[in-house]
């Protein structure tokens, strides 16, 4: 299947799930998605891994074990590639009832990630390396979002030059777009996969100074 954009009754698709979020309303619509969110994000997939790699698509259901919103399928449906299995340096894509939306970067970082991340952005050649990422990502419209401290990170003087860098315990880039048009379109794949060009430089910072971790998940960090 060739990417010809992701189609307007997939976007009402979700407007309606997003009313009735019930099993009901999936059976009796469950072919809209298929048809009109899935196929087409899976086209945009394949479109894109000969430069990227292959991205995952998510599962429709949602994890309630520990949430307390129980209602039980997502209203929207993401793609993830994770640069060579790190757990770093990824790039994601998101279609719902709002649009189009894009990120890369880390959205969960383990302690000693956490801690090597850190000591990079605090070196002098390091550290204004992803400055100079950062602020250029900024100019070119997209969102620096992340996990952050409210508090100075221990060990680090609350004047430092990259005090924001440094309260960060995870690091993307995002921007989002609202439906109009071109979403029907292969603009869409444009769009996508220049603005995953554009988080390269964010993502080969994060897999030379953070990698992968050695250390078993910590839920308490």
């Amino acid at each position: 299947m060739t990417f010809s954009g992701f189609p307007d009754e997939g976007l009402v698709f979700y407007e309606g799930l997003e009313a009735d979020n019930s099993r009901t309303y999936w059976a009796q619509h469950r072919h809209l998605w298929e048809q009109h969110v899935r196929a087409p994000m899976q086209a945009l997939a394949d479109e894109l891994a000969p430069e990227f790699g292959t991205a995952k698509l998510f599962r429709p259901y949602r994890d309630v074990r520990f949430s307390h919103d129980k209602t039980p399928y997502k209203t929207h449906q993401g793609a993830v590639l994770h640069r060579d299995g790190r757990g770093t340096g990824s790039v994601y894509v998101q279609v719902s009832a709002d649009g189009l939306r894009v990120s890369g970067g880390c959205w969960r970082l383990q302690p000693d990630q956490v801690e090597r991340y850190r000591r990079a952005v605090d070196d002098a050649v390091q550290g204004a390396q992803l400055a100079r990422v950062v602020s250029q990502l900024r100019e070119e419209g997209f969102a620096i979002e992340g996990d952050q401290l409210v508090r100075t990170p221990r060990g680090y003087p609350a004047d430092h030059p990259r005090i924001e860098l440094l309260r960060h315990r995870s690091l993307h880039a995002s921007q989002q777009w609202t439906p109009e048009d071109w979403l029907h379109t292969r603009t869409a794949l444009d769009r996508v996969r220049d603005s995953w060009r554009r988080f390269g430089a964010l993502n080969q910072w994060l897999a030379d100074n953070v990698g992968a971790s050695t250390a078993p998940p910590d839920r308490r960090r």
